[in-house]
């Protein structure tokens, strides 16, 4: 479904994704099924997402940006793609950086370009993420810094592996925290 009010140029759009009103999505992007991109969402030609992806309102996704499956995207995101910019003056080919699967990334978070967040990692809201993120990790201030585990349902876990019940997980394969 593309809102008649959209721009929708690029015919790179999977079945049952929902495009809102007021987005701009550019000829080269590619967007996969299942996706939620919310109104005033702007993506660049040099921008993959992958399936079941929700973006929410006010985010723009700039070229070199890769999204992989099930990620969420909070409301007014930052991504950046040149870490040095100039006015009126383009890099040939833009920093690339890689949201891999499952991501959380919490509104108002900015992500500096060149950067990678591992699988089900968490970025909480407000966040500026300065460096790569590795899975199944929690971050959150300005710098972002890691706080504990998080697992692929979603248990946020303290830095000793724990979880608010008391349960006690280890890592395993990936950084996944797995329940002893």
């Amino acid at each position: 479904m593309i809102h008649p009010k959209a721009e929708v140029l690029t015919k790179n759009i999977g079945d049952g994704t929902y495009v809102w009103q007021f987005c701009v999505i550019l000829e080269g992007a590619r967007i996969g099924r299942n996706c939620n991109i919310n109104c005033n969402v702007f993506i660049e030609n040099d921008v993959v997402v992958g399936d079941d992806v929700t973006v929410k309102s006010g985010v723009q996704l700039w070229d070199g940006l890769r999204i992989s499956d099930k990620v969420f995207i909070g409301p007014n995101a930052t991504f950046t793609n040149d870490l040095v910019p100039r006015s009126k003056r383009y890099k040939s080919k833009p920093e690339k950086t890689i949201i891999e699967e499952g991501v959380s990334i919490g509104a108002n978070t900015t992500v500096v370009a060149g950067k990678t967040i591992g699988k089900y990692a968490l970025i909480g809201a407000g966040s500026v993420v300065t460096k790569n993120i590795p899975p199944f990790t929690v971050w959150y201030g300005n710098p972002a810094v890691k706080k504990g585990y998080i697992t692929k349902d979603g248990t946020i876990l303290t830095e000793g592996l724990q979880d608010t019940y008391g349960h006690i997980y280890r890592l395993g394969q990936d950084n996944e925290p797995i329940k002893i």
